[in-house]
Formats: C-alpha cells, sequence, structure tokens
C-alpha cells in the first residue's frame, strides 16, 4: 500500500471537482481499487503502487486539459477514467486512459470535449509528415479517415495561429451540367457536394464559432473552380475528393500555394467518377511529384478503415473484383 498526494496547481479545485463533486464521483466509480479523497487542491490516492500510478497517469491526463482548454465535463472525465471513450471503445487498464498525456496520437480536442486523434497507422503517419512537409498526398479507401485527420490537423493549426485560416475545396464533378437545375442560389447548389467538409468541422468546431468563422472566412469551404487565380497563404488548405480533377486543374490548384500555406490533397484513384478515368490527374501528379523533396505521400489501405466493419470487407470485396488487391 502506497499514498501518493497530487496538487491542483492553477486549477479552481471547485470547477475540477464540478458540481456537487460530480466530476469527482466520476473519478471515484471508476477506480475501485484504490482509495481517493480529495481536500482542497490536495487529491490524495491510497492503494497499491500500479494501481495509485494508473490513478496518477489518469489525472495527469485531466489537468493537462484543463490546463490548455480551461474547462472539464463529465464525458472528459469518463473519457479518461474508464468509460467509452471517442473511438466508441471501452478504455481499460491496459490501453491506458482515454484523455492520453502529451506524446499520444491526439490532434485536438472538438466539441464537447470528444477526442480528435489519430487512430491507424497511416493516420498517424500523415500527422508526422504535416509537421515536416507543406506539401502533402494522402491516398487511399473510403472509410480510411484521411479526409478526416487533414481537416482535424487544419483546425489544431488554427487554434494553434499557425495559420490564419483554413480553405477546403473539391470539385463538383456529380453536378456537371446539372447544376444549373437546382433549386436555390449557388451555395445552395453547390452545398450538397461540399457537406462532407461541413460534418467533419463540426465535430471540431462548435456551431456558433464555425458560422462566425464562415461568416468572417476564416474557414472556407468552395468548389475548386473558385481556387483559380488567388493566391493561398497563411492558410491551411485541403483539395479532397482529388481523384475528380484532372491534371491541368490540379497543377491549377498545387500553384496557388503561398510561402506560409500548408497543402493536403486527399483522393481515392478506385473512385473516379469523371466520364474517363484515364482522364485524372491525381495518379499523374503523383508520378511528378513523388521524388520532389518536401512533398509527402501518405498510402492508406484497407488497415486504416475506421467506419463500420463491414466498410472494410465491402471495400475488400470490390477491390478483388476490380482484380485488386486487398493491401
Amino acid at each position: 500500500m502506497i499514498e501518493k498526494e497530487i496538487e491542483l496547481t492553477g486549477i479552481d479545485p471547485r470547477e475540477f471537482y464540478g458540481v456537487a463533486n460530480a466530476n469527482l464521483d466520476e473519478m471515484v466509480a471508476a477506480s475501485p481499487k484504490v482509495k481517493i479523497i480529495a481536500r482542497g487542491s490536495t487529491v490524495k490516492v491510497l492503494g497499491n503502487q500500479m494501481e495509485v500510478e494508473r490513478f496518477e497517469r489518469r489525472l495527469q491526463g485531466l489537468l493537462e486539459y484543463v490546463g490548455k482548454y480551461g474547462h472539464i465535463s463529465k464525458e472528459v472525465v469518463r473519457q479518461a477514467f474508464g468509460g467509452r471513450n471517442a473511438d466508441g471503445d471501452r478504455s481499460n487498464s491496459e490501453n491506458g486512459p482515454a484523455i492520453p498525456s502529451s506524446g499520444d496520437d491526439v490532434i485536438l480536442y472538438g466539441v464537447g470535449g470528444n477526442i480528435i486523434r489519430a487512430k491507424s497507422k497511416n493516420q498517424r503517419k500523415l500527422v508526422e509528415m504535416a509537421e515536416k512537409n507543406d506539401l502533402m498526398f494522402a491516398i487511399g479507401p473510403a472509410g480510411s479517415g484521411k479526409t478526416y485527420t487533414a481537416i482535424a490537423l487544419a483546425v489544431k493549426a488554427l487554434k494553434e495561429k499557425q495559420v490564419r485560416r483554413i480553405i477546403l475545396t473539391r470539385p463538383a464533378v456529380e453536378a456537371g451540367e446539372k447544376l444549373g437545375f437546382l433549386p436555390g442560389d449557388l451555395k445552395e447548389k453547390l452545398d450538397p457536394y461540399l457537406q462532407p467538409l461541413y460534418d467533419a468541422l463540426g465535430d471540431m468546431v462548435p456551431g456558433a464559432q464555425l458560422a462566425k468563422y464562415l461568416e468572417e472566412g476564416t474557414v472556407q469551404i468552395a468548389p475548386l473552380a473558385y481556387m483559380r487565380g488567388r493566391t493561398l497563404d497563411n492558410a491551411f488548405v485541403i483539395l479532397d475528393e482529388a481523384q475528380n480533377v484532372t491534371l491541368s486543374q490540379i497543377k491549377m490548384f498545387l500553384t496557388r500555394m503561398g510561402p506560409s500555406a500548408k497543402f493536403i490533397v486527399t483522393g481515392d484513384l478506385t473512385q473516379i467518377d469523371l466520364p474517363r478515368a484515364s482522364d485524372s490527374g491525381l495518379a499523374k501528379a503523383l508520378g511528378l511529384l513523388g521524388r520532389v523533396k518536401g512533398i509527402a505521400i501518405v498510402n492508406f489501405d484497407d488497415g486504416d478503415i475506421i467506419r463500420h466493419r463491414l466498410v472494410k470487407e465491402i471495400v475488400k470485396a470490390f477491390n478483388k473484383k476490380d482484380g485488386q488487391s486487398d493491401s
């Protein structure tokens, strides 16, 4: 049996413990193998060494979170102390805290304190490459999280004031000449094609803040044609669904890059919607730029798929039909 005292340095104990000690009660309920005594800004924990150290790691994760984001909730406490985490999995003593300390795969904390983190090998690789390169290509199958991870990196860069704007774009290939027959103004016609980008942002930026960003132009979501003639600087720019752009279009996009910009291009070469698959410029661009210093290519595969377990099987089945490898 050992005893450990942990100080809540620089944190209001009343806010940390919650109304009527609701947050503290969550910690106690999730830590039955230790005894917890909270007095003022000191938390005392008693138990065997392994359990005390485990509790301390979780508590330190919470303290880091509160220190960085200035708030805490019962949901955040549950994620840290063995409740259901952001992936829908249960934390356990072997896996460590759901809110990891610095150095783990957390990219940022999203709406409601939800953890947005790299969940697969190639998602982690994309995060790593983003620290070293200003232009990245993330290529892989549906559901592998390439676009979601890219947007998380963009939101993180904006929050940390590394950039002034986020610009998200994708080609409205599906619209074609039919766009004029859709009801509404241009924004209403195009929004259905851009909705996946709004959905991802909605997980990471509170609704009111996102609306303000969109109104001010801090976050811009637009079809690829709107990029022509612009210089995109002090911005994190993502081109999504790049398999549906021609070589001239992707050249146009990449040459918009300002000196203080970071670009990520995402695409799935098995889902080309152009009239002729051979018109896609993504594979050609990869061949031309693959050896250029400062450009990274991350190839996602079936192992990165994080949607419903059946999505992975669906992708494998279609790949097999098309004569592709399962990797």
